[in-house]
């Protein structure tokens, strides 16, 4: 793939065989933006487990707390009061079989999914169309609930989810590059708190084995992802 002269030159200014500390390569994808749009800070971790074995998935859902820069759109499988609480609370759209035929048929215009218990016999049927997305509403997420109003405010304030994928890898975007440098670290910060609580049981020697930082459009920047940890821990 042929990259632009600024790409190149970013990537020319990083040493590959350095690991850098996060204040350090913050203040480098600040200095070097290559979009002209805002672009997002996205934060990636490879962990020491084997996703193969369900006593070693990672996933779980963090509130960062100075958000994502994103506006998310929230989708809600609610009906009678509960539809009422979803649409005071700001979710994009609200609906039952409506919605569900609404996506059965190839809507999937929002970024996260909640539904009440209830209303799962009209999301099951779903599943082969938002669980590739990542978009199927889970109790171990928090994105099947009755507390609508808490979860869709905390959603659209900044609260995400990870879950690891096949290789071991968990990616997430943490800001935009306009962000004050101390927000963007303070994310970054909490969101691999969270992963790191997020340890299995199950998961044995080392548990993170590498970090890195970069912008939507920028080469990947290696952390030290021992003192990252250790300073996470503080």
């Amino acid at each position: 793939m042929k990259r632009s002269k600024k790409y190149r030159g970013f990537r020319e200014k990083i040493d590959r065989k350095r690991r850098y500390t996060i204040d350090e390569a913050v203040k480098i994808l600040k200095e070097n933006r290559i979009a002209k749009f805002d672009e997002s800070v996205e934060f990636a971790v490879r962990l020491g487990v084997n996703p193969k074995h369900a006593d070693q998935m990672v996933r779980g859902t963090v509130s960062l707390p100075h958000g994502t820069g994103k506006s998310i759109r929230v989708a809600v499988f609610a009906q009678g009061e509960k539809a009422a609480e979803a649409e005071a609370a700001g979710a994009d759209l609200v609906g039952s079989d409506d919605l569900a035929e609404k996506i059965m048929g190839g809507f999937t215009d929002f970024d996260v999914a909640v539904a009440t218990p209830d209303m799962m016999r009209h999301v099951g049927k779903l599943g082969k169309i938002l669980g590739p997305r990542g978009l199927m509403p889970n109790p171990k997420t928090g994105t099947v609930t009755m507390d609508l109003e808490k979860t869709i405010k905390e959603l659209k304030a900044g609260r995400i989810e990870f879950r690891v994928d096949r290789q071991a890898n968990i990616a997430a975007a943490v800001g935009k590059v306009s962000f004050e440098e101390k927000h963007i670290i303070e994310n970054v910060h909490t969101f691999l708190d969270a992963v790191l609580r997020a340890k299995p049981a199950s998961a044995k020697g080392a548990y993170l084995l590498g970090a890195a930082i970069c912008s939507s459009m920028s080469p990947g920047i290696k952390l030290d992802h021992q003192e990252l940890a250790a300073a996470t821990r503080r």
